[in-house]
């Protein structure tokens, strides 16, 4: 039997059709198994605590964590306001990550593409990444105090190495037969990375950005605990001081808020990005 135009053009409706149905159910399958999974754990854990399987005292309880939250939202912490807190952390976060990815992006392309600077620094880079990070911070407290800018500058740290090193692998995994096709043509080296090299390896970069600004919210947590005036960090050392569990936990949530807003916003970003891509590998590389 031949097949009309029509016909051909009915079961590709079709056939895309039950393909977004099929999308669609499997999106409610995991939204609801994401929402029981969320029930369960706070149940037991609201349950356990309340038949006293575990002690409340250390371990707290969820009906605590929303009473603190409450508390603070209602009257501060004992720091000032909790946006205050939230505010001053976010700052923090937020431009240890911007000047973070600048500076990995524009080292890792440089490195990538110049042979010689990486011989020369590579060995350093890996060094300093071997540090631990809590020495890093206790080193910039002591070299700049309990300001913004040692958690800043512990954030840049954190978040560097992680998009350096992508931002390094891209370039070097970019087909060097593309590269010298498009120098053939006449392009500047300057013209090569822009519309070759960066585009290439924008998929390494746009994959470190989910790591990265978890990375640049520890940072900034970490520089609060190790020394702070004000911050989420701050928040959590006192709490804990005062063996408060629910304290401790109602900031974590808050962070994982924070974090999981701006993982959001980068998979957004991500979208619009490679949205010249294939929609099959851009799904792939969001995943």
């Amino acid at each position: 039997m031949t097949l009309t135009a029509e016909d051909i053009e009915t079961r590709q409706a079709a056939t895309a059709l039950r393909s977004r149905l099929t999308g669609r159910r499997r999106r409610i399958v995991v939204y609801a198994a994401r929402l029981a999974t969320l029930a369960i754990v706070i149940g037991g854990w609201q349950l356990f605590t309340t038949w006293k399987i575990v002690d409340p005292f250390f371990f707290g309880q969820p009906t605590g964590v929303v009473t603190k939250l409450r508390e603070w939202v209602e009257h501060g912490t004992a720091y000032g306001s909790i946006w205050m807190q939230i505010g001053i952390t976010m700052e923090e976060a937020l431009l240890g990550f911007v000047f973070g990815v600048a500076g990995g992006i524009v080292c890792g392309i440089l490195l990538g593409q110049v042979r010689f600077l990486s011989d020369v620094f590579s060995p350093y880079i890996k060094a300093i990444n071997a540090l631990p990070r809590i020495v890093l911070g206790t080193i910039f407290v002591v070299w700049l105090g309990l300001g913004i800018s040692s958690k800043v500058m512990l954030s840049f740290v954190l978040v560097f190495f992680v998009v350096f090193f992508n931002a390094f692998q891209g370039v070097r995994e970019v087909d060097r037969n593309f590269i010298a096709n498009v120098r053939i043509l006449g392009a500047s080296r300057f013209q090569v990375v822009r519309s070759v090299v960066l585009p290439s390896a924008l998929s390494w970069i746009l994959a470190s950005l989910h790591v990265a600004f978890g990375f640049a919210i520890v940072g900034a947590i970490v520089g609060e605990i190790l020394g702070a005036q004000h911050g989420l960090g701050l928040v959590i050392v006192t709490a804990q001081n005062q063996f408060d569990p629910n304290g401790v936990y109602a900031a974590m949530l808050i962070i994982m808020i924070l974090a999981l807003t701006a993982e959001w916003l980068i998979s957004l970003l991500e979208r619009r990005l490679l949205s010249w891509r294939p929609q099959a590998q851009t799904e792939a590389l969001a995943a």
